[in-house]
């Protein structure tokens, strides 16, 4: 497993370099440029060999910017002559601005135009993943205290996904992350209790899965899954009974199509609210619960669909949510990103509405070669 890397310098996060990212060597060849980059490459390659350009790269939301130390390391790896390029970027973890540069990289634009539209797909997956994470980690937030959000997006997407997303989860806030590919990149990790197979080998039996899991693992916080039968206040006191002090935490992972036992026994409580799914009211109840038999120390983690504005609902409530596990939404790529080039020869030349938008936030990349 990889040791755990320090990321931090002087309070603020080093970059990472080419010897994390794993780039496909086809890069080079073009394999995954527009045809029309390549073309280009070429013409100006045989036309106009002595340009020099600009090239800068925005995107038009209020943003958390991550993916620039791909981009750099991915253009130290793979342009002709990295050494000649001026770049000039900004950090990961920045919040930016809609239009503002984020990324300037200036040279002949046959060393390194044909990587525009990779560099454009690197920074919007990375930048929404970071931002949606963000956004949750702000909505889980009340009263002043952060209650950590789990990034459980690993079915979600193709594997191949999982160190980037990860890492730009890690940028977002998040707390921990579900595999250990998400960790990747930053040093740390994967972390996790039990699913519902564990149960079902179980039988169902929320108590003897949970003490298997604890006879193996005995040095993990206790944790158990109780949504499996349906019945989560039940399951839940039966495993706090068994386990006591030793239990921390129950998570709820109920169907957005099921009702829970609980209001199935109390239909009087239903008729104001929707009863499906982890819903407020079923927290509310087990709380109450947990509290009633004494176990006030047992938390409570949330799973199922969240999403922002669910949780921000949940804590306009005051649900007495204590985690929340987030997969689907924090992978919705919605921030795109522009690469203009807006200088040739250091006068300003661009296509209409396009313009140097010069920022005094970016910072002079240090080449490194891909040796380091």
């Amino acid at each position: 497993m990889t040791k755990e890397i320090d990321l931090k310098m002087n309070g603020e996060i080093k970059r990472l370099t080419n010897k994390t990212f794993k780039f496909d060597s086809r890069i080079k060849e073009g394999w995954f440029s527009a045809v029309y980059f390549l073309k280009t490459k070429k013409i100006a390659e045989e036309k106009v060999p002595n340009n020099y350009v600009t090239m800068q790269f925005f995107q038009k939301n209020h943003s958390v910017l991550c993916g620039t130390d791909e981009v750099i390391a991915l253009l130290h790896t793979f342009a002709d002559n990295p050494e000649e390029l001026e770049i000039h970027s900004l950090k990961d973890g920045d919040k930016i601005k809609p239009f503002e540069t984020v990324l300037t990289i200036s040279g002949a634009y046959q060393d390194f135009g044909y990587l525009e539209g990779i560099i454009d797909g690197i920074l919007a997956r990375r930048t929404s993943v970071a931002t949606n994470v963000y956004n949750v980690v702000k909505a889980a937030k009340s009263q002043g205290k952060q209650k950590p959000v789990i990034f459980m997006g690993d079915r979600d997407d193709h594997y191949t996904t999982q160190a980037g997303d990860g890492y730009a989860a890690y940028i977002g806030g998040s707390t921990a992350q579900a595999t250990h590919a998400m960790n990747e990149w930053w040093g740390k990790e994967g972390m996790g209790t039990m699913p519902h197979a564990l149960i079902q080998m179980f039988h169902g039996d929320v108590v003897a899965a949970t003490r298997a899991y604890h006879e193996v693992y005995p040095d993990d916080d206790l944790a158990a899954l109780v949504d499996y039968n349906n019945d989560v206040i039940t399951d839940s006191l039966k495993v706090a009974r068994e386990f006591g002090d030793e239990l921390k935490s129950v998570r709820l992972d109920t169907s957005r199509t099921m009702v829970d036992r609980y209001f199935l026994r109390n239909h009087h409580l239903m008729g104001s609210f929707d009863p499906r799914g982890v819903n407020s009211e079923l927290i509310f109840a087990l709380r109450k619960a947990l509290d009633e038999e004494g176990y006030h120390h047992v938390k409570i983690m949330a799973t199922g669909g969240f999403t922002e504005n669910r949780i921000l609902e949940f804590e306009e409530k005051g649900v007495p949510v204590d985690m929340y596990g987030v997969g689907r939404s924090l992978l919705s790529l919605n921030i795109g990103f522009t690469g203009d080039l807006v200088l040739l020869n250091g006068q300003p030349e661009a296509k209409q509405g396009r313009r140097y938008r010069p920022n005094e936030r970016l910072e002079k990349v240090e080449y490194f070669s891909v040796n380091e």
